[in-house]
């Protein structure tokens, strides 16, 4: 059976709390019950410093213990006066008080009556030689003894029990019983507010849950266009925000691979017509089948292939899948050496390099070269197909630190402003150059990014100071 999470949460809350208020309760029933023993036995102790007092008052009015022993109800009279403050002498005594024993009755020698809630009492009377008069009969040794002195000669000893038995007189359980009442009304009530607070939680923390469940189901069904509220900044708000921003990501991949697909289509799309174009002419004699019509076949279907490689070598870039291997390599030796091969055909399109690399540079980066040489070839490629004719390329370089940067300057023509940012996208051509006679299909310069930032690097593009286009290039070495 599975159990909402909002479930879960109420009860992980809820049980908290009911552990946290359960053992509030218990530790405040503990010190009460510690404190309030710890007050009543500072009482008694009050009691019992007075208490020496009351019976010294008590010997000299009798003459003796006689009177006292075994004489319960008395003893009890005189531990209330204490209780109260007030010595036994300033109290009326009983009618039958200092009359014959019979006149006493029975009652008075009879065993103290505690009952089931009277606790029974901590005080000792003890004679001159430390035999028990009345009183806690426990051994001598439990209690604490004080001395009872009538004209400067020990008369007898009072006593305390050291340690309270238990608590049980009516008084001190009815203040124990609503102590304690008063805590179970305050944890339930808790309890219950607890209880309310850890619903609402429950339910309100899901919230930002819920909808990002009902987006993700959303976005399972390539509805990219999803977006859930934020309504708050915390954690959850975050991993709305997070969703949103990658919804918009999706939303923007899925436009790109649509428009890649598209442009895919396209660019396969002309050759593909020509080379049909030519066969079906040749099929119905419109055309001869010679050299020139294989040249013809030959240079479109180098196209296709050509689109085709770039493609795969670009997928493979993106996927982090094509051979790398970094070594530390000269990236201006590189530069040089492309630049080499690429002389002849620039010498033929009348287009000038002016470039500051000297051959005794040493500045080191950790790449591959091969990809280097890919590079700066789709770089100078790229030159050709756009640079009209006689043009210059400007090739400079300046080391900051740890930094490697290469700027690349052509005579033009110039990117317009809205194409500028989206050079590096792939199959992207400005308008204007989207001359098939040139070859170009607008992914060697992504290919080129790809490069760069396999090599930890960043490239740009920019409007040169002569109308032509500036490539930045930046590199980290060693």
């Amino acid at each position: 059976m599975r159990i909402k999470l909002s479930y879960k949460f109420f009860i992980a809350f809820l049980l908290t709390s009911v552990i946290s208020v359960v053992l509030m309760i218990a530790i405040m029933q503990f010190y009460l019950s510690k404190n309030f023993v710890e007050f009543i036995d500072k009482m008694d102790i009050e009691k019992f410093n007075e208490l020496g007092n009351t019976l010294s008052v008590e010997y000299q009015k009798h003459q003796g213990w006689e009177k006292l022993r075994n004489n319960h109800r008395l003893w009890r009279r005189l531990l209330r006066s204490v209780s109260q403050g007030k010595h036994f002498d300033r109290r009326p005594p009983p009618p039958h008080f200092g009359q014959n024993g019979e006149n006493r009755g029975e009652r008075e020698h009879k065993p103290p009556r505690h009952g089931p809630f009277r606790r029974p009492s901590r005080f000792a009377l003890f004679d001159a030689q430390k035999f028990i008069v009345i009183g806690n009969r426990a051994p001598l040794e439990q209690h604490l003894l004080k001395p009872i002195i009538v004209e400067e000669k020990t008369v007898g000893w009072v006593g305390m029990h050291k340690k309270i038995e238990r608590l049980s007189r009516p008084r001190e359980f009815e203040f124990l019983r609503r102590q304690a009442n008063a805590f179970y009304l305050t944890g339930g009530c808790i309890l219950l507010m607890t209880a309310l607070v850890a619903w609402w939680l429950s339910r309100h923390l899901l919230i930002p849950i819920q909808q990002v469940i009902k987006g993700t189901q959303a976005l399972t069904s390539r509805q990219f266009y999803t977006k859930i509220k934020i309504h708050s900044t915390d954690e959850l708000g975050q991993l709305a925000t997070d969703f949103n921003t990658m919804a918009q990501t999706l939303e923007r991949y899925e436009q790109m691979r649509q428009q890649w697909l598209s442009d895919i289509s396209h660019e396969l799309r002309t050759p593909l017509s020509i080379m049909r174009g030519e066969i079906e002419a040749i099929q119905d004699g419109v055309r001869d089948f010679s050299n020139e019509a294989l040249d013809s076949l030959h240079l479109e279907v180098q196209r296709m292939s050509r689109i085709v490689d770039d493609l795969r070598e670009l997928s493979l870039a993106e996927t982090d899948t094509l051979s790398f291997k970094k070594v530390p390599i000269n990236p201006l030796q590189i530069l040089r050496e492309t630049l080499k091969l690429f002389h002849t055909r620039l010498t033929q399109n009348h287009i000038q390099v002016q470039d500051d690399l000297q051959a005794d540079e040493n500045i080191i980066l950790q790449g591959d070269a091969d990809r280097l040489s890919q590079l700066f070839s789709n770089l100078l490629e790229n030159t050709l197909r756009y640079v009209d004719s006689p043009g210059t390329l400007k090739i400079w370089h300046k080391q900051i630190e740890t930094q490697l940067f290469l700027n690349l300057i052509d005579s033009g023509p110039g990117v317009p402003e809205e194409s500028i940012g989206r050079l590096f996208d792939r199959l992207y051509r400005v308008e204007q150059s989207r001359n098939r006679a040139k070859g170009g299909c607008g992914l060697g310069l992504a290919i080129c990014k790809n490069f760069v930032e396999m090599h930890g690097g960043e490239i740009t593009a920019t409007h040169a100071p002569d109308g032509g286009l500036w490539i930045k290039i930046m590199f980290p070495l060693l």
